[in-house]
C-alpha cells in the first residue's frame, strides 16, 4: 500500500510499501494520492486563478480537465501524461521557467494508473461537511477503548501495523502532566497515580488522573499558551519604536476561557463579535481584543491609509488562518493560485473587518500603548487608587499655576521699578530690589519641587497603571467605510466596492440585514454546516497532545496543505465536537482516554522504518518539549517557581544591553525583583523587536504573525542556552541544597525523579554518582569555583559546599538529558 508523507515547504512525494503492491487493482484516490502532485505541479497555472491560467486549462475540476488534457480509461490520448514526460523544453509541464520540480517516475506512474482506472474526481474533502462513518470492525480488535482507538485501529490494520503496548505508569504520569498542565509531576503526585493504579486497576486511576488535570488551574495556562502562538499575543506594538502594549488583560482571559470551558462557539464568536451582542459584558468586550493584537505601525511613519490596511489585512489573516485553516491572505493581490478563493471574494471577508473604529488622529502618544478604542477593567480599588493620584496631580497643578502667576506678577513688576525708578534714593532701591529677588527665587523654588513631586506622583501613577488591565477593543464605525478591490493589493488603488461576505464554495452566509455584521460572520463560521471550523479546531488540539496534527500542516486545510493521515477520524472529531455543544473538556478527555494516547512510544527499528513518522500512530508520541515548558519544568523541579496567576507580563533575568540593539526610544532591559523572575514563561514580557531568546532560541515564534505550529529543531545553539543560561544554574544550585535533606544512598534516586520522572536504573546511578564523586574532587582543590557556583545558598562549611558544587553541576547535566528535554 502506497502512503503520501508530504513536508510543509516541498510537496515531494515519498512512496513507502509496506504490504505488497496490488498493481492495477489499488484504488487510486483523486484527493489523497492525486490532488497533492497536481496542486503543487499544476494549479499554479491550471487551477482557479483565470487570470493566470494557461491555455485555458483548468486541472482542479473534473468538468473543465476531461477533454484532450486527461482521457478517463485511456492514459495513452491525455496530453497531460505526453507533457510530463517530454524532454522539450519548450513541450514538458511544468516548464523549467516555472520553477517547479519535475514529476518523478513514481508520481507519473500513479497518474498514469488513476487515469486508466477512469481519472475519477472527487470533491475536495477539507470543503465537504464532516459526518461519521463508523469504522470497521476487526475480529481482532481487542485493544480498542474508545471510537478514537477504533479508527486508528482500522488505519493500523489496513497498513499490516500492530499498535503499541500501554507506556509504563511513570511516563503515562509525566506525559499527561505535561500535555494538560505544561508542568511535570511532583515525585508525591506521580506515586499518587501508581498507588490509586495498584488499588483501583490502571483504568480508573488513569481516569481519575485526567478529570484532575482537566481541573487543574495549570490546565487553561498550558491550553492558553497554544492559542496565544496562534493569534500572536505579545507586550509591545512590533515595528519601529516597538512602545509597550497593556493587553495583558487578553491573555488573562483566554486562560480563564479554558479554565471555565467556554464552549469553542462562544469561544469564537466572542472574539470575532463579542461588542455586536446585545449588552456586552467587560469579558465579552476584552475578547475582541483577538482583533487587536496585529502589530502597530508609529504615527509618522506610514499614511493613516496604509496603517489601517495593514491593520485590516492582518485580521483576515488572523481569522483566516485560527478559524478557516486557509491562506486566504494569498488573494489579496490575485485570485488565489491553488484554492476557489477569489480576489473579490478576499475584500469582502476584509470588509467585515474594515468598519472598525480608527484611534483618534489627535493622540500621539496613548498612555500605556494603547490607541483607542479601549476599555479599562480596574476593580473598584483601583479606581480610587487612580483617583487619589488624579486628585494630587490637580491640586499641585492649581499650586503651580498660582505661583507661577504671582512669580510673572513679582518679575514683571520687578523690572518696571529696575528700569523706570531712577528718582528713588538707591539704597530704598536696592532694598525693594533685593527683597523681589528673595521672593522671587524662593517662588522658583516652591515651583521646582512641586514640579518634582508631580514627576514622582506622575511616575507613580504610571507604574501602578501598568498593574491595571486595559483592552483595546472593537467598535463599529459611523458612517460605515467603504471597502474596495484593491490593485494588486495596493491601498491606494482601489476599483470595485464590495460589501462584507464569504467565499462562494463556503455555505451561504445568513444575515437578516442588507449589510452583513461581524457577528454574522461569527454565526456562520459557528453553523453546524461550517465544513472547516470544527476540523481546523479539532486538528489543533490533536496536535497538543501528538505533537502533529491528523492534518499535518494545520495553518493550511486547502489543497497545498497535507492531507489527512486518518480522515474519518478527523471527521468523526468535528462532527462530534459540535453535536457535544463545541466542548473542549469533553474533546480532550476523549483524546487522553484513548489507548492511542497511551501507546509507549518506544519502537523497534522496522516500525520505524514503516511509518518513521509515526502518521499512521503505531506508537505514542515523542518530541521535543517547547521552549516554556524545558524553562517552567526546571524552575518547578528546582522548587523555584512561582504559580502565581495572571496579571502583568513579568521580566526574568535576560542578557546585559539585549534591548540596545533593537530600541530607538533609548529603552533599556530591566529585569524584575522578586517573583517576577520566576513566574511561568506564559507570563514573560514579550518584546516583539526582541523576544526572550531562552524562548526564541527554542524555537518560540517572535509573536509578529499567526503560527498555528512550531518547527521543532535541535541545535547547538539549544544546548549552550540548557548548559550556560545562568537562572537555569541558579535553580540547579537551589536543588542541589535541597539534596542535603534526603538520605545520602537515596539521593541520585529522588533527584533523577524529581527531574525526568523517571527511576533512574543501575547504571544511571552509577554514571551520576560517578560524576558528583569527581567533581567534589575537583572542587576540593578549586574552592573559589565552588564558592562561586554555591553563591547566595548560605553554605558556610567548605565540605558541604564542594557536594553542593558538585551537585548543582550533576542536576544541571541531568536538566539536559535527552529525556528531560523531551516527552515520551
Amino acid at each position: 500500500m502506497v502512503f503520501l508523507v508530504r513536508s510543509f515547504f516541498v510537496a515531494t512525494i515519498v512512496f513507502t510499501v509496506v504490504q505488497p503492491a496490488l498493481g492495477q487493482e489499488a484504488a487510486i484516490s483523486f484527493d489523497r494520492d492525486i490532488r497533492p502532485i497536481l496542486s503543487d505541479r499544476c494549479f499554479a497555472c491550471h487551477g482557479f486563478d483565470e487570470h493566470s491560467r494557461g491555455a485555458d486549462l483548468r486541472l482542479d475540476r473534473e468538468e473543465d480537465a476531461h477533454d484532450y488534457a486527461i482521457v478517463p480509461g485511456d492514459p495513452d490520448s491525455s496530453d497531460i501524461l505526453d507533457r510530463m514526460i517530454s524532454d522539450d523544453p519548450d513541450y514538458v509541464m511544468p516548464p523549467p521557467y516555472s520553477h517547479k520540480k519535475k514529476l518523478t517516475a513514481a508520481e507519473i506512474d500513479l497518474i498514469k494508473k488513476w487515469i486508466d482506472q477512469g481519472a475519477k474526481y472527487e470533491s475536495f474533502w477539507a470543503f465537504e461537511k464532516p459526518t461519521i462513518v463508523k469504522p470497521a470492525k476487526h475480529a481482532t480488535d481487542d485493544w480498542s477503548f474508545n471510537d478514537i482507538d477504533r479508527y486508528v485501529f482500522d488505519a493500523l490494520q489496513q497498513a499490516k501495523l500492530n499498535p503499541s503496548p500501554k507506556a509504563d505508569s511513570l511516563t503515562l504520569a509525566r506525559r499527561a502532566y505535561l500535555d494538560l498542565t505544561g508542568l511535570p509531576p511532583t515525585t508525591e503526585q506521580a506515586n499518587q497515580f501508581l498507588a490509586d493504579e495498584k488499588k483501583s486497576g490502571h483504568a480508573a486511576a488513569w481516569e481519575r488522573l485526567v478529570d484532575r488535570l482537566i481541573a487543574s488551574p495549570h490546565y487553561g495556562e498550558n491550553m492558553a499558551r497554544h492559542w496565544l502562538d496562534l493569534v500572536r499575543f505579545a507586550d509591545t506594538n512590533g515595528m519601529h519604536k516597538d512602545f509597550y502594549r497593556n493587553h495583558f488583560a487578553y491573555r488573562d482571559w483566554v486562560i480563564n476561557a479554558f479554565n471555565e470551558n467556554l464552549s469553542y462557539d462562544k469561544f469564537t464568536t466572542y472574539q470575532l463579535a463579542g461588542d455586536l451582542l446585545e449588552n456586552p459584558t467587560a469579558e465579552q468586550l476584552t475578547a475582541t481584543a483577538f482583533n487587536r493584537l496585529h502589530l502597530i505601525i508609529d504615527r509618522g511613519t506610514a499614511l493613516p491609509e496604509e496603517s489601517l490596511h495593514k491593520n485590516v489585512l492582518d485580521r483576515v489573516t488572523a481569522v483566516s488562518t485560527a478559524f478557516l485553516g486557509l491562506t486566504a491572505q494569498c488573494a489579496q493581490c490575485h485570485d488565489h493560485k491553488y484554492d476557489p478563493i477569489s480576489q473579490k471574494e478576499f475584500y469582502s471577508l476584509y470588509a467585515f473587518f474594515n468598519n472598525a473604529a480608527s484611534p483618534p488622529e489627535t493622540i500621539a502618544s496613548p498612555p500605556n500603548g494603547l490607541q483607542a478604542p479601549f476599555i479599562s477593567l480596574a476593580d473598584d480599588e483601583q479606581k480610587k487608587r487612580l483617583a487619589k493620584f488624579d486628585r494630587q496631580l490637580q491640586s499641585i497643578d492649581k499650586k503651580i499655576n498660582k505661583q507661577r502667576s504671582e512669580l510673572r506678577e513679582l518679575e514683571s513688576s520687578a523690572t518696571t521699578k529696575t528700569t523706570s525708578d531712577t528718582r528713588r534714593p538707591r539704597n530704598l532701591e536696592n532694598a525693594s530690589v533685593s527683597f523681589a529677588d528673595k521672593r522671587i527665587e524662593k517662588l522658583k523654588k516652591a515651583i521646582a519641587d512641586l514640579e518634582k513631586r508631580k514627576r514622582k506622583i506622575e511616575g507613580e501613577r504610571r507604574e501602578f497603571d501598568r498593574a491595571i488591565p486595559y483592552a483595546m477593543v472593537m467598535k463599529e464605525r459611523e458612517p460605515m467605510r467603504k471597502t474596495f478591490v484593491l490593485d494588486r493589493g495596493l491601498y491606494d488603488s482601489p476599483t470595485d466596492e464590495v460589501i462584507p461576505g464569504t467565499p462562494a464554495f463556503l455555505p451561504p452566509l445568513q444575515t437578516k440585514d442588507e449589510v452583513p455584521s461581524r457577528l454574522d460572520l461569527a454565526n456562520w463560521f459557528i453553523s453546524p454546516d461550517h465544513p472547516l471550523t470544527s476540523r481546523v479546531a479539532v486538528n489543533r488540539f490533536w496536535q497538543n497532545f501528538f505533537g502533529v496534527g491528523i492534518v499535518k500542516t494545520s495553518e493550511d486545510f486547502g489543497s497545498q496543505g497535507g492531507v489527512p493521515s486518518h480522515p474519518k477520524l478527523l471527521d468523526y472529531l468535528a462532527a462530534k465536537f459540535i453535536e457535544s455543544g463545541w466542548d473542549v473538556k469533553s474533546l480532550v478527555k476523549e483524546i487522553m482516554m484513548s489507548k492511542t494516547y497511551r501507546q509507549s512510544s518506544i519502537a523497534t527499528e522496522a516500525q520505524f522504518q514503516a511509518d518513521p513518522e509515526n502518521r499512521k500512530l503505531a506508537r505514542g508520541s515523542r518530541f521535543r518539549l517547547d521552549a516554556e515548558v524545558i524553562r517552567d519544568q526546571i524552575l518547578f523541579t528546582s522548587g523555584l517557581l512561582s504559580t502565581k496567576m495572571y496579571g502583568p507580563s513579568v521580566k526574568p533575568p535576560q542578557p546585559d544591553g539585549l534591548w540596545k540593539a533593537v530600541t530607538m526610544t533609548g529603552e533599556r532591559f530591566r529585569a524584575d525583583r522578586g517573583d517576577g523572575q520566576v513566574r511561568r514563561s506564559l507570563y514573560t514580557y514579550w518584546k516583539r523587536a526582541m523576544p526572550p531568546p531562552q524562548m526564541t532560541i527554542l524555537n518560540a515564534p517572535t509573536r509578529d504573525a499567526c503560527i498555528a505550529r512550531r518547527e521543532r529543531t535541535n541545535t547547538p545553539s539549544q544546548a549552550l542556552l540548557l548548559l550556560n543560561e545562568p537562572e537555569y544554574m541558579k535553580a540547579a544550585a537551589n536543588l542541589a541544597k535541597d539534596t542535603f535533606k534526603i538520605p545520602t544512598d537515596q539521593r541520585t534516586e529522588l533527584v533523577w525523579q524529581k527531574i525526568t520522572g523517571k527511576i533512574p536504573d543501575a547504571n544511571e546511578k552509577r554514571q551520576i554518582n560517578l560524576l558528583v564523586d569527581e567533581l567534589t574532587a575537583m572542587y576540593q582543590n578549586s574552592p573559589a569555583l565552588a564558592k562561586e557556583l554555591c553563591k547566595g545558598l548560605d553554605i558556610d562549611d567548605d565540605e558541604e559546599r564542594n557536594q553542593a558544587a558538585a551537585w548543582t553541576v550533576a542536576i544541571n547535566a541531568i536538566y539536559n538529558l535527552d529525556i528531560t528535554k523531551n516527552r515520551d
